[in-house]
């Protein structure tokens, strides 16, 4: 019997949404201010996923959960961008791209006038309307083309209450997904808070004979939730109840990894079963160790470790900016053996650097960095503006960061404008070495403690991970840039 084991996809991927097209299955999930965005992966068997692009060249603002649809041969993907101070949003707004296959091209976004609103989840009425819900629940009607809207925001569902001793993060009634199976219309929603306590988020579901109502609720909700902080996968929600291989059922969701919090919200898989009278319901137990994995499904692969040949260096499947302008990709050429990254902003909290997505509890990271012109750059941990610790040069000195601040600590590294950086995080753990080029490697005099870079301490639904800046009005060269995975 073959087996898998949670994540499917490891690191900070939440909100995932999935949608089986023929015998594959493709996935996305919220990229929040990263670009590119939307990266898309495939699967044949829901256990292991293939990168295969991204349909999101530029946010227009802060990336949330999406929905993908596919509709008369035509391929959808529902977007709620957040404003941020570089985008030109006021409000909350959903958008939609659209494209011939899911391996793109992908349309420019288009503004559907949601405003206020976020988690849009598409759906096929019985009377061959389409509409989106939202949170809330909130439903509005599109036109059949699938790219305006053709009513306004209406309420039509008012959730499953738990009891009030539970201990979540908040009500919020949000992430509504929403398919039809024999004749009932489900929608899945998550309630509890995403982030707070590890008992909070959690899986509920109703249905219906009707794109109108009445909902009913799970007479069992809800179908998921963490509730000891003793199990492996905390706060788990925000799902996708789908078909898989074999006429089988699996539930595709996300959930933070109990004692690494720092990795975000990564991908879950777990299998679902069917009531004698309809209704869905979770059938593992624990979905912490091995589970039977879908029926004709291959060994499950780990990803391979993203130690980088920089002449085929790409954006997307590993590395994106975070927080970009508009145009912010143009920062970034490749020459030869090494990375050229312009300058931005006057440190490393501006800069916009260049980060890495991982899933492992170990790792080093190494890069030989030169300057050109002024400026500074360097190699770091990066979580948001606020929280990152690392080291950098800027031609007369080494600059030491953590917590989000320059330290007072003064490194004897040699005033240069090349040094080659190491940082290690073993599981929250990080050690810093300095070297110059062809020279032996120095510890960094100073380690810092990491457990506490997530969510639930500078309030971003965010992760940590490794980043290399260039700060000021030069350029940063990266050679020799690598990532390996440590036992």
């Amino acid at each position: 019997m073959t087996t898998f084991t949670n994540p499917i996809l490891g690191g900070d991927r939440p909100d995932p949404a999935v949608i089986r097209v023929g015998d594959e299955y493709w996935l996305t999930y919220s990229s929040f201010e990263a670009a590119p965005g939307l990266l898309l992966f495939r699967s044949t068997d829901l256990v292991n996923w293939v990168y295969e692009g991204s349909a999101l060249a530029e946010p227009i603002g802060n990336t949330f959960a999406v929905d993908i649809a596919e509709h008369d041969g035509r391929f959808f993907i529902y977007i709620p961008f957040i404003p941020t101070p570089w985008s030109a949003l006021d409000a909350p707004a959903i958008f939609v791209i659209h494209a011939d296959s899911m391996e793109g091209p992908w349309s420019e976004p288009i503004d559907l006038g949601i405003r206020g609103a976020i988690d849009p989840g598409h759906v096929v009425g019985e009377d061959g309307k389409r509409y989106l819900f939202v949170n809330g629940i909130r439903r509005i009607p599109l036109t059949d083309d699938g790219l305006a809207t053709a009513g306004d925001l209406e309420h039509v569902y008012d959730g499953w209450r738990y009891p009030d001793d539970w201990v979540t993060e908040a009500y919020a009634l949000e992430g509504p997904k929403l398919f039809w199976r024999d004749g009932w219309l489900y929608l899945v929603s998550a309630v509890g808070g995403t982030a707070g306590p590890p008992t909070g988020h959690m899986v509920i579901v109703a249905r219906s004979r009707s794109v109108n109502g009445p909902w009913e609720n799970h007479p069992h909700n809800p179908i998921a939730r963490t509730t000891s902080a003793d199990e492996k996968w905390w706060s788990r929600g925000h799902a996708t109840i789908l078909e898989g291989p074999g006429d089988e059922w699996y539930m595709v969701s996300h959930g933070y990894e109990n004692g690494y919090r720092t990795l975000g919200r990564q991908i879950l898989l777990e299998p679902i079963a069917w009531t004698e009278d309809g209704w869905p319901v979770a059938a593992a137990s624990d979905i912490g160790g091995a589970l039977s994995a879908p029926a004709g499904a291959a060994p499950q692969r780990r990803p391979e470790s993203p130690t980088e040949e920089i002449t085929g260096f790409r954006l997307g499947e590993r590395w994106n900016f975070h927080a970009p302008s508009r145009g912010e990709l143009r920062r970034l050429t490749v020459e030869d053996d090494r990375l050229v990254l312009q300058g931005k902003g006057t440190g490393p909290a501006d800069s916009s650097p260049l980060a890495l997505v991982t899933g492992d509890h170990a790792y080093e990271v190494e890069a030989d960095v030169e300057l050109d012109g002024d400026g500074e750059a360097g190699l770091l941990l990066f979580f948001n503006a606020r929280l990152f610790c690392g080291m950098g040069i800027d031609g007369s000195g080494m600059r030491s960061y953590t917590g989000g601040i320059r330290t007072h600590w003064r490194e004897p590294a040699p005033a240069t404008r090349r040094l080659a950086l190491r940082l290690q995080n073993d599981r929250h753990i990080v050690t810093g070495w300095w070297r110059e080029p062809g020279g032996e490697w120095t510890r960094h005099a100073v380690r810092y403690e990491t457990s506490g870079f997530h969510a639930n301490t500078i309030g971003d639904l965010l992760s940590l991970r490794p980043a290399v800046y260039a700060a000021g009005s030069g350029a940063a060269r990266f050679r020799d840039l690598r990532y390996r995975p440590l036992a």
